[in-house]
């Protein structure tokens, strides 16, 4: 049965960005919060957000800087939580 899992992601972009899409491996429902600020450009960064878009993961932020990415609130994102199985930070 399919997992449903979010990752939060503040410090360590990079791993944060790649684990979100690792776990699409694994057929699992993937949403990723990038959150407080915004995404660092770099090639690795760019191309792991643009798959995460090709393969229909969500990518949610709370920072009005990432244009590109869907804003929401932190209180929105604070209800989306629990509807989560699994919860991993970055």
């Amino acid at each position: 049965m399919a997992k449903k899992i979010a990752i939060l992601i503040r410090d360590r972009q990079g791993e944060g960005l790649r684990m979100g899409l690792g776990l699409t491996l694994a057929d699992d429902a993937v949403d990723v919060y990038v959150l407080d600020r915004e995404v660092e450009r770099n090639e690795d960064n760019d191309l792991n957000l643009e798959t995460m878009k090709d393969m229909g993961v969500n990518v949610y932020t709370n920072h009005k800087g990432n244009a590109e990415l869907e804003y929401l609130s932190t209180g929105e994102i604070a209800k989306k939580l629990p509807e989560y199985d699994n919860i991993i930070p970055y």
